[in-house]
């Protein structure tokens, strides 16, 4: 859920259907066996679907895998939807709870939460199996839909997206377990590509489907009405989810000794240093020094451990692969947060239209990816690479042009259509480069390390957005319809977000040169 965007598979992601989790043979697997590789682990045996005897089951859709397949592109879409649904329904929802001065955390709070529920999964997966995390993340993320669907301040809204954060990120690392287990190795390929596929028809029809629910029926019912959709995939799914092999635990696969892990413990190190950053950051004086600065000693080490060695300092390599993707995930998921509040509070315009204005930017992705796959380009992939993140600075920098008078809105579609183009040609180059540098025993891990980057990325500059957009005087932006007066228009307050995550997107050209 990059950030709650589409990305190819092996691309490893936040929050973002595929998290690039790895499923090659590792070292020593028994015969017939396949592996699967979670968050913070490296590839081990695990036994899946025959690949190799009797008679062909047919696709992902035939009779032996139809009803699981179903069931995951349905949580899938529904997880694209609430992701674009959100960016149209923030802007009204912060301004209905007088929270504009907050508005960053409403999303921080997803990424951060997530962040530590990715290494949670990962654990919890690995050593009593993924049916647990999965149906423990549905529930939590219907819930965090309820809280934050009927919360009467931002303090409950931001709770409320937290405990969404914590289901979303359950719910991706383990839907990826359940496709090591229970699809042979021929067909993982087709069901890795549905799950790009099941963004697209959301991310067409999410902004005008929230824009419309947000202006007839109010924001709330944007965040009330997706937790009865899940009910069904879940029981599609239920029956085919009962016949993947059980992983009984083992000595130390208590539920205390999953959550003292140290691979959770440092995740939760980090998203609780993170918020506290955030939290001084927002608060500027003598007394936030204090939370500055533990949040200080909690982020940095645990950043430091969760990541490859040399990340950095953008070593050669995949350091730099890892390093090149949370700067794009982070550059694009924070400016692309700003945007509809922009064309909301200082254009006027309805949440529908500063909702359809990210459409286009959904489908470029998709190309963007498609152009990059082409077997003739494969000697430019770092070349590439470098150029998606200049055209994703282009996009950024564009956007803010918009807040001059005679410049028509419509420049904000225009620049995120190239923006999108730019993000399918970094992210899933990423993810094929950082398949060929690892070997074969370490793609699991090192494809976790691309995870958290992703969701790293998403969190310190979302909040390095909010930090900017409070101190510039974005916090008193109007609470009710678009700014009329200049005491309610704060046009530097964005102009300084945009500016610097344009910034951020050229940092990620300059670390291509390092790719090799």
């Amino acid at each position: 859920m990059t950030a709650d965007r589409p990305h190819e598979p092996g691309a490893g992601t936040g929050t973002s259907p595929d998290l690039g989790i790895g499923t090659d043979a590792g070292a020593g697997a028994a015969p017939g066996a396949e592996t699967v590789a979670t968050p913070g682990h490296s590839a081990h045996p695990v036994r899946s679907a025959d690949d190799s005897g009797g008679e062909p089951d047919g696709g992902i859709l035939g009779r032996a895998h139809r009803a699981l397949t179903l069931g995951i592109i349905s949580v899938v879409s529904l997880v694209a939807f609430e992701a674009s649904a959100v960016n149209t329904a923030m802007p009204v929802a912060a301004r209905a709870l007088d929270g504009i001065g907050l508005y960053a955390f409403g999303f921080s709070a997803f990424f951060t939460a997530s962040l530590f529920a990715m290494a949670l999964a990962g654990e919890w997966s690995d050593r009593r199996g993924p049916l647990g995390p999965l149906f423990a993340g549905i529930a939590a993320f219907g819930a965090g839909l309820l809280v934050a669907g009927v919360a009467q301040s931002m303090g409950m809204f931001i709770v409320g997206r937290g405990v969404q954060g914590v289901g979303g990120g359950l719910v991706v690392v383990s839907l990826y377990v359940v496709v090591g287990r229970a699809y042979p190795e021929r067909l993982r390929p087709s069901i890795m590509a549905s799950f790009s596929a099941a963004w697209v028809v959301p991310v067409i029809v999410g902004p005008l489907v929230a824009g419309t629910v947000t202006e007839q029926l109010g924001w709330r019912w944007v965040f009330l009405a997706i937790p009865v959709l899940i009910l069904l995939p879940v029981v599609v799914m239920l029956p085919a989810l009962r016949t993947l092999p059980r992983t009984r635990p083992g000595p130390r696969g208590g539920v205390r000794q999953v959550l003292g892990s140290r691979r959770c413990l440092l995740a939760l190190a980090v998203a609780v240093g993170a918020c506290l950053l955030q939290y001084a950051g927002q608060h500027p004086s003598w007394l936030a020094l204090l939370p500055a600065v533990v949040g200080l000693a909690l982020l940095a080490p645990g950043i430091v451990r969760l990541l490859p060695r040399g990340t950095f300092r953008a070593a050669r390599g995949l350091p730099s692969v890892v390093v090149m993707r949370g700067l794009a995930a982070g550059a694009m998921v924070a400016a692309e947060s700003f945007i509809p509040l922009m064309l909301v509070t200082q254009r006027g315009l309805s949440a529908t239209l500063a909702g359809l204005s990210l459409t286009g930017g959904g489908l470029t992705w998709a190309l963007g990816s498609y152009v990059q796959s082409r077997p003739r380009l494969e000697p430019y992939r770092e070349r590439l690479m470098g150029l998606g993140m200049v055209l994703l600075a282009v996009a950024i920098a564009m956007v803010p042009l918009a807040l001059i008078d005679g410049v028509p809105a419509g420049i904000v579609a225009l620049a995120w259509t190239i923006g999108g183009f730019g993000m399918g040609l970094n992210i899933s180059s990423g993810g094929v480069l950082l398949l060929k540098l690892s070997r074969p025993e370490e793609a699991g891990s090192n494809s976790a390390s691309l995870q958290m980057s992703d969701a790293l990325g998403n969190v310190t500059f979302v909040g390095v957005g909010g930090v900017l957009f409070v101190a510039f005087g974005g916090g008193t932006i109007a609470a009710h319809g678009p700014a009329a007066t200049g005491a309610a228009s704060h046009p530097a307050a964005f102009v300084a977000v945009f500016a610097t995550m344009a910034l951020v997107a050229l940092a990620g050209g300059m670390v291509a040169s390092r790719l090799k």
